[in-house]
């Protein structure tokens, strides 16, 4: 009894799939390719200063749209609003001496080395905001790797934002940094 069942619940889904089916519309033959006729095209040479046709006429009132002009020109009531004369003052909030950075959530002082790899490794969560600063400056990055594995570094650095934060020649390897975790 179930396996009637089975079928007969696939032959309605077959049905049900070929009423779906799109049906094939027009010829089943492609149509043939042919060029365009020279008589179909033609040059026309109108100068931009030339005036409009008389011979087109004035249309048929019964064909204008309800809010025709005609030849009145648009006016406006009342008068034109006045240009302002000089600008709006604003007040602005005063800015307290300090740093415009938030408080980060911590603090690490260490060896920072680099690698050509592309991207910024600590051993924190991938996604993490960090800043790192130097005797060259600071730059501002997001942890994208899992590293370094010696316990007296503190990151890995791409090099240019390596000799960024160090300022120091080429040749150098490592530099002190401060890294703000945010």
């Amino acid at each position: 009894m179930r396996r009637r069942l089975v079928v007969a619940a696939a032959a309605l889904i077959a049905a049900f799939a070929l009423i779906g089916l799109p049906v094939p519309v027009g010829s089943r033959s492609p149509s043939t390719a042919r060029d365009p006729q020279a008589a179909a095209f033609t040059a026309v040479t109108i100068p931009a200063d030339a005036p409009a046709d008389p011979t087109l006429g004035v249309l048929d009132p019964a064909v204008r749209a309800a809010g025709f002009l005609g030849d009145a020109g648009l006016v406006e009531p009342g008068s034109a609003p006045k240009a302002p004369t000089s600008r709006p003052v604003s007040a602005l909030p005063s800015v307290s001496a300090g740093s415009a950075w938030k408080t980060p959530l911590a603090t690490l002082k260490g060896w920072a080395t680099f690698y050509d790899t592309g991207t910024t490794a600590m051993r924190l969560p991938v996604g993490t905001v960090v800043r790192i600063c130097g005797a060259g400056g600071c730059v501002l990055r997001t942890v994208d790797d899992y590293g370094p594995k010696s316990s007296s570094r503190v990151v890995d650095m791409y090099r240019p934002d390596f000799f960024t934060v160090c300022g120091c020649a080429s040749w150098s390897g490592t530099t002190w940094v401060t890294v703000s975790v945010y």
